[in-house]
């Protein structure tokens, strides 16, 4: 009997591709804009859903949700509806990324909660990983990296995949920076090389400093959207 090799992964992305097509064309006949939040653990992914949503919300009238992705617990999504933001949790279970499905599942939950029409904007906080869920296509209008100064400026160089993917990279916790040997040149140069075109934003969640920029941009990115399907 010959070998044969059995490749897994092209019926699982193929699948996951289909639902992410059916995602993305839910969204855009209800108006709604997503924001695949990427990053390692302890980025600050969940403090800079909140206070962007917080400033979409107040300088631009918007109305955000979020999909919280871990492996378990809910603390993240308690703390998204403590602070008034619809929240849905999923439990990955070990799985290091989330997908098609699982956001589906989250997508019809927040229907009925409260209408995907009165959500301008749902961010998707994937699992804290800087290699798996690239492959995995949410539906999303934008894919976020967020890197911070603690954890060095050498991360482009060690998963330039998720760099490369980005359609907008952020530095957070900059107020810290001055307690770590973070080289803003030498991260800017490999950014150049890995993608020239993103926009970078150079931030702190907790203290606000460069937040306003951000958020005008992204608000820029939502109205873009809108207008692009009118």
């Amino acid at each position: 009997m010959s070998e044969r090799v059995i490749d897994l992964e092209k019926p699982i992305l193929s699948r996951n591709d289909r639902l992410a097509a059916q995602l993305r064309e839910r969204f855009r006949d209800t108006g709604t804009f997503v924001v695949n939040v990427l990053s390692s653990p302890g980025s600050g992914k969940s403090s800079m859903i909140l206070a962007t949503s917080a400033r979409l919300r107040d300088a631009y009238g918007l109305r955000s949700a979020v999909i919280e992705g871990d492996i378990a617990s809910d603390v993240d999504a308690q703390r998204m509806k403590a602070a008034g933001m619809p929240a849905i949790q999923i439990n990955t279970g070990g799985l290091c990324h989330l997908e098609g499905n699982m956001i589906g599942q989250a997508v019809e939950a927040l229907d009925g909660a409260v209408g995907l029409s009165k959500i301008d904007v749902i961010f998707i906080e994937n699992v804290g990983n800087l290699v798996c869920p690239v492959d995995f296509d949410l539906g999303e209008n934008l894919c976020v990296m967020i890197l911070s100064v603690p954890e060095g400026d050498d991360k482009p160089l060690k998963y330039p995949g998720i760099f490369q993917h980005a359609g907008a990279l952020l530095l957070n916790k900059v107020d810290v920076a001055p307690a770590f040997d973070f080289n803003r040149e030498g991260y800017n140069r490999i950014l150049d090389d890995l993608n020239p075109t993103a926009p970078r934003f150079e931030v702190s969640a907790t203290k606000g400093d460069g937040m306003d920029a951000w958020v005008s941009w992204l608000a820029e990115q939502v109205r873009g959207a809108r207008a692009s399907t009118a």
